[in-house]
């Protein structure tokens, strides 16, 4: 105990004596490790937002979507341009999922409707839809003020609608919307809930869902299928395009995640019976998506992880550089040592602690700059993001991070690791000097 006190002793003392040349060295090691925090942290905080995104889509969910197919486009009249186009999920489809899947949890069906929302002198290209009150729980939405859908409102048609945040900031921009008339193409309906926003906007899960839950109007499937029927309307005069499509979307919620795989591949095969091809419906499953996501941020970790290891290795050659330096520079002071009684083994734990000291300065460092600057980042991005002078190029733009310990300790270890095993190699060399030939150096 007391030799390798006394060794360390000797290799601080050594660092002291050339403090510039020490931080120096140390500077690789300093930035290799905070790469390492730094890309890690990125790594995993873009996996978690983008995991936390789908899961908001519901991972027990599987989502039945209408699309338009290629061939579906028929022209229509004659000096007039206008595509009118039957396609997608029919009511006999949904009659024959309600049939197939009696375990679902919940099966909530979605229709479009209107082709412009209008209010006053104010409108906006309609995204309404008429559904049941069971998508508040599918869709993870929640109300913000009012109330959303209800039974009664479904048995009774009612000529109600819940708004999203978005909707309710453009047409309400200084009044409280509860109570107020909205008009979808020429019908009216009487606002009752707005929702809470959503925080898929711009991100993965928007992608996904391929819409904004905030720009979303709700009401009631029976009065949707009343007032409008099945033809969606959209364009200007002279030139239209019509959708005519029963059901839009629908969502299945499956019993527990265990079920969620079969129950896609069970809804795919039924499917392709009734839509061949599936040219005119696609299906996601937020679960398949989630597992995607993870590999894909697997992969991601290893590639940032390499890159930074480069930096890592950049520093673990510069202390061996200098180590070696050390040596040729510290040959008489060698000598002296062995003459009066060290032995190769005392040399050698002396250099290797001066490497290690040096290692584990540079990474304590390291890890206080990587977390330092991770935690700083999204902070940054946001100033810079209201910042005038960026003139809103940054747009939504947002940079997640997540330090975690495994990162801290993983480059902290190889930090050390690295100091070690590329100082073995001066170290040795500084044994291996003949004690007679080493006092004769100048």
């Amino acid at each position: 105990m007391t030799f390798l006190l006394e060794t360390i002793r000797l290799g601080l003392s050594n660092l002291r004596l050339h403090l510039l040349r020490s931080v120096l060295t140390a500077l690789g090691i300093i930035l290799g490790v905070g790469a390492v925090i730094i890309m890690s942290s990125l790594g995993e905080g873009s996996k978690r937002e983008a995991l936390a995104q789908i899961e908001r889509l519901g991972a027990r969910n599987i989502i039945v979507r209408s699309q338009r197919p290629p061939e579906s486009q028929t022209q229509q009249g004659g000096g007039q341009r206008s595509f009118v186009s039957r396609f997608g999920i029919t009511r006999a489809t949904l009659g024959v999922i309600e049939e197939n899947f009696i375990d679902a949890e919940t099966i909530v069906p979605l229709k479009e409707v209107g082709g412009q929302i209008l209010r006053n002198e104010r409108r906006k290209t309609s995204q309404a839809f008429g559904t049941t009150p069971d998508l508040l729980d599918v869709a993870k939405l929640s109300v913000d003020r009012g109330r959303y859908l209800n039974d009664g409102d479904m048995r009774e048609r009612a000529m109600v609608c819940v708004i999203g945040t978005e909707v309710a900031k453009d047409f309400f921009p200084l009044e409280d919307p509860l109570g107020q008339t909205l008009r979808i193409d020429s019908t009216p309906f009487i606002v009752v809930g707005v929702l809470s926003p959503v925080g898929l906007a711009g991100g993965a899960g928007a992608t996904l869902i391929g819409r904004d839950f905030n720009l979303d109007i709700h009401i009631p499937m029976t009065a949707a299928r009343e007032a409008f029927g099945d033809t969606v309307v959209r364009g200007s005069s002279g030139n239209f395009q019509a959708n005519a499509t029963e059901v839009s979307e629908i969502i299945i919620t499956s019993r527990d995640r265990e079920n969620v795989m079969s129950d896609a591949s069970r809804l795919r095969r039924l499917m392709e019976v009734r839509h061949p091809g599936l040219t005119d419906v696609s299906i996601i499953v937020p679960f398949e998506l989630l597992e995607q996501a993870r590999k894909t941020a697997l992969t991601y970790n290893l590639v940032f992880g390499f890159i930074a290891g480069i930096a890592l290795l950049v520093g673990g050659i510069g202390i061996m550089n200098i180590m070696l330096a050390s040596v040729t520079e510290r040959t008489r002071e060698i000598g002296i040592r062995r003459a009066i009684g060290a032995t190769r083994k005392h040399i050698l734990w002396q250099f290797l602690v001066e490497t290690s000291v040096l290692s584990a300065l540079g990474g304590v460092v390291g890890v206080a700059l990587g977390v330092g600057v991770s935690l700083m980042l999204p902070w940054i991005i946001d100033v810079l993001r209201d910042a005038a002078f960026m003139g809103g190029a940054l747009g939504n733009a947002s940079l997640p991070t997540q330090v975690t310990l495994a990162s801290i300790i993983i480059s902290f270890g190889v930090a050390v690791a690295t100091g070690l095993i590329f100082g073995i190699y001066p170290a040795r060399q500084a044994a291996r000097k003949d004690p007679i030939e080493a006092l004769r150096h100048d």
